[in-house]
């Protein structure tokens, strides 16, 4: 086959919108039990949760809610609205206290205190392209727990889409919310 004889074929991408993402759950597409999340208008897919990732979930969650007793709502595994086309769902997401507990309102990023998220086998995921979609978002502070590097990595004050202060901390340190006063814990009880 010569040169002019192939044909070039343009490959057209669809980005959803949070809309779009939105109806298809109401319709059915994704089953109740399949974790997805939308990201600058692409589903992707989420590995399972371990057993030692809903671990962490599960005692950062209840630190953090005797922590800040009812000065925020603490959600757990739950999307939040970033913009148009991004819809992530963080492992734990701190936001404003509402005494309607955002029933009437999907948070956005103004309503976010801090994000947290607990990798294993997400963490390039995590570090590559859901830290900068926070950052541009302008989320005030993220922590990425990684489990199999025995570390935590603390972002905070978001600036043209990155961070200007990232923090790494060990066993043996404490990890201190530079957005939440009340919020202090060790990492190696974190850690386990």
């Amino acid at each position: 086959m010569s040169v002019q004889a192939a044909k070039v074929v343009q490959i057209n991408r669809h980005r959803f919108t949070v809309a779009d993402y939105e109806r298809m759950g109401q319709f059915g597409i994704f089953s109740e039990d399949e974790r997805v999340e939308l990201v600058c208008g692409e589903v992707i897919e989420m590995p399972p949760i371990g057993e030692r990732h809903a671990a962490c979930v599960d005692f950062l969650t209840q630190l953090i809610i005797l922590r800040l007793r009812r000065s925020a709502i603490v959600r757990v595994q739950s999307s939040v609205r970033l913009d148009e086309y991004s819809q992530p769902q963080p492992d734990v997401t701190v936001l404003k206290h509402r005494d309607d507990f955002y029933r009437h309102k999907q948070p956005g990023p103004e309503d976010i205190l801090l994000v947290i998220e607990v990798s294993d086998a997400t963490l390039k995921y995590d570090q590559k392209v859901k830290v900068p979609l926070y950052a541009r978002a302008g989320i005030p502070e993220v922590w990425v727990v990684n489990l199999r590097g025995g570390r935590v990595k603390a972002y905070a004050d978001p600036a043209a889409g990155a961070y200007r202060t990232v923090t790494s901390y060990a066993r043996g340190d404490e990890l201190r919310s530079r957005s939440l006063a009340a919020l202090r814990l060790s990492v190696s009880e974190l850690l386990g």
